[in-house]
């Protein structure tokens, strides 16, 4: 699966879930990618690890298994539904998750803008080094 792939998919369930019967403006997506990563600084406030909680995953699916609680047990006793992962690790996954939605929203070849930006970076820092004389 490419990055566009994985943006029309995470879009379509975003759909599928309401997020978009009234679509936010642009401000607004922005303020819910932002409070990802407050919600990932708030996780690190409180001191957790970067994933923890439970994992809906198979163990040897998941390597984090060895700090999740219920790993491959998603209607385990207590869980309701799929077992969901928690940690800043996760809260920075949430930050992609909406920031793809509202790429493919948009419209945004992402694979092709962020291999456009990540060459440019490269070649920026290339020039950066020549000039500092390390390269």
């Amino acid at each position: 699966m490419n990055i566009n792939q994985l943006a029309k998919e995470v879009h379509d369930n975003a759909v599928a879930h309401g997020w978009w019967d009234k679509p936010p403006t642009l401000p607004e997506a922005l303020c819910l990618i932002h409070a990802e990563l407050s919600e990932a600084l708030e996780e690190y406030r409180n001191g957790a690890p970067l994933v923890y909680g439970t994992c809906a995953l198979a163990e040897e699916d998941c390597q984090y298994f060895a700090i999740c609680d219920r790993v491959g047990q998603p209607g385990a006793e207590g869980a309701d539904g799929p077992c969901k992962p928690e940690g800043i690790a996760v809260e920075l996954a949430d930050v992609l998750l909406r920031t793809l939605d509202l790429m493919a929203a948009l419209g945004v070849d992402v694979d092709a803008v962020v291999m456009a930006k990540h060459k440019y970076n490269l070649a920026a820092q290339e020039v950066e080094d020549r000039r500092r004389g390390n390269a």
